[in-house]
């Protein structure tokens, strides 16, 4: 799910939150140099610097001068992502950094968070920069397909044990297989959003909806189960399109545009994803089962930062220090609340109070600082 869909009671707060992690200072601004891209949004507007680039490694830097939180997408035409940051507050600037080849993008700013956004063309020229990559960078990319791969080939048969039970009418068994069957796309989320038409499908949440959009996927069935507390027929034919959509994403996972500073700010499209969900409680406002997802979102970020960490370490030792204490605090934290350590079984998110949920937030925001910068520092 994306970090965007908050409801309105909370998003404020999850902004505010954010805005605290990501640096978002008067350094933002766009800086000299042919490298950067300016770009300012505001309520009906998204303009930026320049039109066109040359290919290499890029950086946005985003200002969002609208009454409005938005987010900003860099897009190829067809609408997948090459890289996006999301939960832009009002008055608030951010930096994220791409790598892109030449071709035809659009930089997408959305007000609101909703809807296509307002677009602009970016031309990018020449033959970039790829071939100078670090070989280390490459590998860690091939490991990191790989890694998504496995993690959606393992994902369908716990999706395929979940639509069983809901099919057979069994609500108990369906309950228990619910989570399971959602870890191995939370842990690779980024790679699934960048299709752009796949998470609507499976992972919406019903105050994400988009108008006339139809509520589907795991948390109109994860609704049935627990607040409803019933199967009907259409739960059932719900529960097999799941199948379908997921099946696609299966297929188009080793397809995905996968780079280093893609990586990097997946990484950290996690961490804001448990701060904008999971520690407010609103991803799994039913089942209660957001501890689940947060730790597989943990476990993504912390797969993609242990691939880029060799190239990072020498870019910028003091950074993969200080990532390497924080990925060990939350992940030890996190442990608390599972009585077993080597199974994915968390306190059921509901039992945990404000003082902890505060605790929670805290060693989210302490990781989420530094993590905002491993993209550039694979990047110099």
């Amino acid at each position: 799910m994306r970090a965007a869909r908050l409801s309105v009671a909370t998003a404020a707060a999850a902004v505010a939150a954010l805005t605290a992690v990501t640096g978002c200072t008067e350094k933002s601004d766009a800086g000299a140099g042919d490298r950067v891209i300016g770009v300012t949004a505001t309520d009906d507007k998204c303009e930026t610097t320049t039109k066109e680039i040359a290919a290499g490694h890029v950086e946005l830097a985003i200002e969002n001068k609208g009454s409005k939180v938005t987010e900003v997408y860099l897009l190829f035409p067809d609408d997948r992502v090459v890289t996006e940051r999301e939960n832009i507050g009002p008055g608030t600037k951010q930096r994220v950094t791409a790598e892109v080849k030449a071709g035809s993008y659009l930089i997408a700013c959305k007000p609101g968070m909703k809807g296509d956004g307002i677009r602009q063309d970016l031309k990018v020229t020449g033959a970039g920069a790829a071939a100078a990559r670090d070989p280390r960078l490459d590998k860690a990319v091939a490991a990191y397909r790989a890694y998504s791969q496995q993690q959606a080939d393992e994902t369908l048969p716990k999706v395929e044990a979940f639509v069983k039970a809901v099919e057979a009418g069994d609500l108990e068994a369906a309950k228990k297989a619910y989570a399971p069957s959602r870890i191995g796309w939370e842990r690779t989320e980024p790679v699934a959003e960048s299709f752009g038409d796949i998470d609507p499908k499976v992972d919406v949440r019903e105050d994400g909806l988009e108008d006339g959009q139809k509520f589907t996927g795991w948390h109109r069935l994860e609704k049935a189960l627990w607040q409803d507390k019933k199967i009907t027929a259409e739960e059932k034919t719900l529960a097999a399109q799941l199948v379908t959509d997921l099946t696609d994403w299966q297929k188009r996972v080793g397809k995905a545009e996968i780079s280093p500073t893609s990586m990097a700010n997946g990484a950290k499209e996690l961490l804001d994803e448990v701060a904008t969900g999971k520690v407010t409680g609103e991803e799994e406002r039913y089942s209660h089962t957001d501890l689940v997802d947060f730790k597989a979102n943990v476990e993504g970020a912390e797969k993609a930062f242990d691939l880029l960490e060799p190239v990072a370490k020498e870019n910028d030792p003091a950074l993969v220090t200080e990532l390497d204490k924080q990925f060990t605090a939350l992940n030890t934290l996190l442990d608390k609340y599972r009585p077993n350590t080597s199974s994915y079984e968390f306190t059921s998110y509901d039992k945990v109070g404000a003082a902890d949920r505060k605790e929670l937030s805290d060693a989210v925001n302490a990781l989420a600082e530094p993590l905002s910068k491993l993209a550039a520092a694979v990047a110099k």
